[in-house]
């Protein structure tokens, strides 16, 4: 049996230079996605040494696509998806009108056909899935207001691409003097999207979260993680196959409908690992198709057009979104989210060259125009972030992550890190005790019900030092990391103990090596999940033994 086959190899090589890349880009304070970009580069046709195999890291790519719309669908509902109707059908409809028109005066100005200026806008007009998720997850947003407007957009621009893939066959029949028939493939197409969406919102919703909660009373977690995993993807495949629609469409309402289910948070969990990994693939794979020698052969003509995709789609949601009369804050955070281009502007540039509508110039133009919108994006944030932070005195009503970090009055008390399950149990506690006491919160859902209870709030990530200051940890008497992400806990602690050295300092862990993290960072107590059950569970079994009666 062979070693080394191309799926094996295209595996190996995409992540194992992935990782090393993206270690040295978190290294350098840049966003891995360049790292992940580079390597596809580097293992990509343009450039000397290995070769990975072009057409499977592309299939492979799309597995992360599914897993992570799955994931938004999860953490998505039928009501927010039709809370964000007014804005997000108009708002699409209009921005890919506005690039399209760009992109198509771009061609127009270097002599193309029409019919080949309207490919090539539409594709500079429709983000990446998986490069606006990222971001959106990055920034805890995905279930904010500008989350669930920014994914209801998504999946408006992805309706919007399915329809142009099916009618772009018969509309170059016609340009090219053939035959060509546009109404009933409209109506074809329309009918299928409207019987998947019943089918999903009618049969699905029933059978999905029914498999689950079956499976689920086997006890088995390996079959639940399967049976994830095979919902996921048969359900965007079965979709794509039967009804036409993309696959990510088709993940993201196998997700949705099973978000009604209390089980929704554990699936989560258990396709995160393989979300992740498929995830970097994309992006490896949009680097393979890059070729560097477009930056020498046709510079003016990729710096326009990625000034369309940066700079046009950008403005154009912008202004979007603020005469909508909603926020400068979210206006932001959504041109910057959609100043990219992806998954759908590859198959329609293939399409149009097949077609004879599009030159292969204008493939190569949309192909560096993704990779250096795709590198641009994490910068065009941070831009964001600066703006923000120049601007920390901006209205809290516009966004609870912008509000301006007010310094606390209290002293000598617990400060709180995170607001979900643990640190509710906390805030019951210390409300019962009259402790005095504040929480740490960056999730808007989270914030909203804190402030809710009247509790004070500091409405940042722990891991920064102004909110450590807002907090007063300096003169705080302990600090209870109450959040199970071990990465961001450390940075908590270890921000907390550089502005308190005689701080208290609790936090919980998982496994040893997340307390030995934990400790090495400054933590003085380590509560491990497995423990405090087991200590809760013994105190429940032998009350006089343990002192608890």
């Amino acid at each position: 049996m062979p070693h080394a086959t191309p799926l094996i190899a295209t595996i190996v090589g995409s992540l194992a230079l992935a990782f090393i890349l993206g270690a040295i880009a978190q290294r350098l304070r840049i966003s891995p996605l360049v790292g992940y970009l580079l390597a596809g580069v580097a293992v990509g046709p343009f450039t000397p040494g290995y070769v990975a195999d072009q057409g499977l890291a592309l299939e492979l790519s799309e597995i992360g696509v599914i897993l992570l719309m799955f994931g938004v669908g999860l953490h998505f509902s039928l009501k927010d998806l039709l809370s964000v109707k007014a804005i997000a059908i108009p708002g699409a409809v209009l921005q890919i009108a506005f690039a399209t028109l760009l992109g198509w005066a771009l061609a127009w100005g270097l002599g193309w056909s029409m019919a080949g200026g309207l490919v090539f806008g539409l594709a500079l007009s429709v983000a990446s899935t998986v490069v606006l998720l990222r971001a959106l997850q990055e920034r805890h947003a995905l279930e904010t207001d500008r989350g669930r407007i920014a994914v209801g957009w998504l999946i408006v621009e992805d309706l919007v691409m399915v329809l142009v893939l099916v009618l772009l066959p018969p509309f170059a029949a016609i340009l090219t003097g053939g035959e060509g028939d546009i109404v009933m493939p409209l109506l074809i197409t329309l009918g299928k999207v409207t019987a998947f969406i019943v089918f999903m919102l009618v049969v699905g919703r029933r059978v999905i979260p029914w498999v689950l909660h079956y499976i689920a009373h086997t006890g088995s977690r390996e079959l639940f993680r399967l049976a994830v995993l095979a919902i996921a993807l048969g359900v965007a495949f079965g979709s794509a196959m039967l009804f036409g629609v993309s696959f990510a469409l088709g993940a993201f309402f196998a997700g949705m409908v099973l978000a009604e289910s209390e089980l929704s948070h554990r699936a989560a969990e258990e396709s995160l690992p393989l979300r992740d990994a498929f995830a970097v693939l994309f992006f490896v794979s949009v680097g393979m198709l890059f070729d560097p020698m477009i930056l020498v052969t046709s510079p003016l003509l990729v710096l326009a057009t990625c000034g369309i995709i940066i700079f046009g789609k950008s403005v154009a949601a912008f202004l979007i979104v603020r005469a909508f009369r909603h926020p400068s804050g979210t206006a932001l955070i959504i041109s910057a989210s959609l100043a990219q281009i992806g998954e759908f502007s590859f198959i329609l540039a293939a399409l149009g060259v097949d077609l004879n509508l599009l030159p292969e110039e204008g493939r190569d133009l949309i192909l560096a125009g993704a990779i250096l919108s795709i590198l641009a994006n994490p910068l065009l944030f941070a831009a964001i972030d600066r703006l923000k932070a120049k601007k920390a005195d901006t209205t809290a009503t516009e966004n609870a992550n912008e509000d301006q970090l007010v310094k606390t009055s209290l002293s000598n008390h617990t400060v709180i890190v995170g607001g979900g399950r643990v640190g509710k149990e906390l805030i019951n506690y210390l409300k019962q005790e009259s402790l005095p006491f504040l929480v740490i919160e960056d999730r808007e859902n989270a914030l909203k019900h804190l402030r809710g209870d009247g509790i004070e709030v500091i409405a940042a990530n722990a891991a920064d030092p102004r909110a450590i200051q807002a907090a007063n940890v300096a003169g705080a008497k302990r600090l209870l990391v109450a959040i199970d992400n071990a990465f961001e806990a450390g940075q908590a602690v270890e921000q907390a103990r550089k502005a308190n050295p005689a701080v208290e300092i609790i936090a919980r862990a998982f496994s040893s090596d997340e307390t030995d993290h934990l400790k090495r960072l400054g933590a003085d107590r380590i509560v491990v999940g497995a423990e405090a059950i087991a200590q809760g569970m013994l105190s429940k079994a032998f009350p006089a033994q343990t002192g608890t009666a």
